[in-house]
């Protein structure tokens, strides 16, 4: 429980009452300025077309590369396609150097060790999904056992779920105590907090979870599991961003973001990356406090890449395919 967290729920009269504890928490997030849904989704629409050209393009393109969760999420994943998305994630494009490794391989717990293994001294992260990811309908028990499997395997990140049905639900305080538990077993790697978004129903739902994962010690907020749809949207994402920057305003302290599902063009990169710069400043652009969560972004990138740098177009046999 951070400093934040405390003074919010002081005036109940400490942890002891659980009753009125949550009672103050109630009331701090339902006193949160209310999201105008309108206003949201047109200044996401109005910063969606702004353009990215020639040199800037260049650095834009590299700075998602390197922000990028490369992420297999599947029933059917197989060891020998963990070590080709490892390789992939250290070395985007073999045939040149000069393009940056992504940030993290985002894998489920029982390849992190595989993973680890094979990405070595590279840098790249190893991002684990765990608390009965993507339901997030487990004990807790459950949750801290999965983090801790994972964190004790090499995981230098933990993607968590929210209980969705204990937030809908109002039981804020019940999703904030199982945050902090899940953050405290994390250790050293940092915890990325999912909100599925795309459950939530609301925008005003989306700033109070957000506020509420900040509470609990998230070191990200992250949109969804990729697993609901919508997944990740420009209109949520600024929404969350704006609760970072408050977050920031009111504590000092900044929260990484991530938006994860969906994102699979240049293009679509390009806008996040301009609504990153537009509503929380430079300080962000940066994989360590900005992540886009991706499977099949990576490959548009480096045609993109390739595409400036030689004035052409690559076939599609110029990526490896997933």
């Amino acid at each position: 429980m951070n400093r934040t967290s405390t003074a919010v729920l002081a005036d109940a009269g400490g942890r002891g009452d659980v009753t009125e504890s949550d009672a103050s928490l109630r009331r701090f997030l339902h006193g949160l300025p209310g999201v105008d849904k309108v206003g949201a989704d047109a200044r996401a629409a109005a910063l969606s077309t702004r353009s990215i050209k020639t040199t800037a393009k260049a650095y834009a393109i590299d700075l998602a590369i390197s922000m990028i969760d490369l992420t297999t999420l599947e029933g059917a994943d197989t060891p020998g396609k963990v070590r080709t998305l490892c390789a992939k994630a250290v070395h985007p494009d073999p045939t040149d150097p000069g393009v940056p490794a992504t940030a993290a391989v985002c894998v489920y717990n029982d390849l992190v060790g595989l993973a680890k293994a094979d990405l070595g001294s590279s840098g790249v992260k190893v991002a684990a999904v765990a608390t009965a990811f993507p339901s997030g309908r487990a004990s807790l028990a459950v949750k801290l056992t999965d983090t801790r499997d994972a964190v004790a395997a090499g995981a230098d990140e933990i993607d968590m779920v929210i209980d969705r049905g204990a937030f809908l639900s109002g039981r804020y305080l019940q999703v904030l105590d199982e945050i902090a538990a899940i953050k405290a077993a994390c250790g050293v790697a940092h915890l990325k907090v999912i909100l599925e978004t795309g459950e939530l129903a609301t925008y005003d739902n989306v700033r109070r979870a957000s506020w509420l994962a900040m509470l609990a010690g998230a070191d990200f907020i992250k949109t969804s599991t990729g697993k609901v749809s919508p997944a990740a949207t420009l209109p949520v994402t600024l929404v969350m961003l704006e609760a970072c920057r408050d977050w920031r305003d009111s504590t000092g302290a900044t929260v990484g973001m991530k938006p994860a599902g969906g994102i699979r063009t240049t293009k679509d990169a390009m806008r996040y990356l301009v609504l990153v710069n537009e509503t929380v400043g430079t300080d962000w652009l940066t994989p360590d406090l900005f992540r886009l969560g991706a499977s099949s972004l990576l490959n548009d990138l480096l045609l993109q890449r390739h595409k400036l740098a030689t004035g052409r177009y690559s076939g599609p046999d110029y990526v490896t395919v997933d």
